[in-house]
């Protein structure tokens, strides 16, 4: 990356403030940046750094002082776009993989597209097609009749099983299986478990991103369906016939049963679980560790096991943290309530 202060503010739609032919060469956190790095300041947090930063130009947002005069600033509405933007256009790392590598076992019926790459010991089932420019790295596995869109990106050792269908620009990272048997059993007369077929399968829309060590049931009947542009990190459990919405995004290790249906541009934050069968509206964001016992039909923010309207659940939160406090009021109000009533029966007994 090579490119001074004025053309990077003039790429991301910022105002240079300082020295606009400053060369930038690359891009590291504010608190490690050294001479010739650009970095960027968006969390009141990371503030303090700004006095020993060695950077030679901070992308900052109009909020913040700029307090140093040797060195210069690119000031956007928003940092982070502005980073993202740099990233993607000169940093972001390319893939060394091309054409099909000889130890890969790709089925003779499979129907390749344009620019595909395969990697070391992929195995591609039969029936199955893979879109223009996609990429599929070593040792993944997709087994019969898998659908694979236009410029996907498979890292390496993933499962996708059968009859599953990725749209167009899906990112899936390492070790996350798409298409395992969901939980369906059914107990006999003796309380044994009998497993009941799961014949459905799992579709993945366009856009969707899945972190590593996700686990995405097939439905029993049907489909199991992740709409386009949601983003889910890593290990994230989706149970069988679940639906999530459009540009819907589940943080870390948050589960969700089965059968039920989440919303678009819903946020689950980490550790958070779903129970079966209920309905998630739009718009809805859960907070971390939260537990959902019911339907939500009303989007905003919610917390808590189980969860509830997050205003109320913090003050709920608040409140019993001082309940040893409470507890102290509460026994000094009644021993002096005590003491009252001894003086009033004192005074009764006198005839007062």
């Amino acid at each position: 990356m090579k490119i001074n202060l004025k053309s990077a503010a003039d790429f991301v739609g910022g105002v240079v403030i300082g020295n606009p032919d400053i060369e930038i060469k690359g891009l590291s956190k504010i608190e490690e940046a050294k001479e010739g790095d650009i970095t960027f300041l968006y969390l009141p947090s990371f503030e303090k750094f700004l006095a020993t930063t060695k950077a030679s130009a901070v992308i900052i947002g109009p909020e913040f002082k700029k307090t140093r005069s040797d060195i210069s600033y690119i000031e956007v509405k928003n940092p982070n776009v502005a980073i993202q933007k740099i990233i993607t256009t000169f940093l972001n790392p390319k893939i060394n993989l091309s054409g099909i590598d000889k130890s890969a076992s790709v089925h003779t019926s499979v129907k390749l597209g344009k620019n595909v790459a395969v990697g070391k010991n992929v195995v591609i089932g039969e029936g199955s097609s893979i879109g223009d420019d996609t990429i599929i790295m070593h040792n993944s596995v997709l087994l019969e009749n898998v659908q694979v869109g236009n410029n996907c990106l498979i890292y390496p050792n993933v499962t996708v099983r059968e009859s599953s269908v990725l749209g167009n620009n899906v990112i899936i990272h390492s070790n996350t299986c798409i298409g395992s048997d969901g939980f369906g059993y059914i107990p006999d007369e003796k309380g044994a478990y009998k497993k009941v077929p799961q014949i459905g399968n799992v579709v993945l829309e366009d856009d969707v991103e899945l972190g590593s060590n996700v686990s995405i049931d097939r439905a029993a009947l049907g489909s199991t369906k992740i709409k386009k542009g949601v983003k889910i990190d890593n290990l994230v459990q989706i149970a069988h016939n679940v639906e999530i919405g459009e540009n819907t995004a589940i943080a870390s290790q948050s589960g969700v049963a089965g059968s039920t249906t989440i919303g678009k541009h819903c946020i689950l934050a980490g550790q958070v679980g779903i129970v079966g069968h209920i309905e998630i509206t739009d718009q809805v964001i859960v907070g971390a560790q939260s537990g959902v016992s019911k339907s939500i039909s009303k989007p905003g923010k919610y917390r808590g096991s189980p969860a509830g309207d997050m205003g109320a659940m913090l003050k709920l939160e608040a409140h019993m943290r001082n309940i040893p406090a409470y507890a102290e009021k509460i026994k000094k109000l009644e021993e002096k309530i005590a003491s009252l009533e001894e003086k009033i029966s004192e005074l009764l007994s006198k005839g007062v």
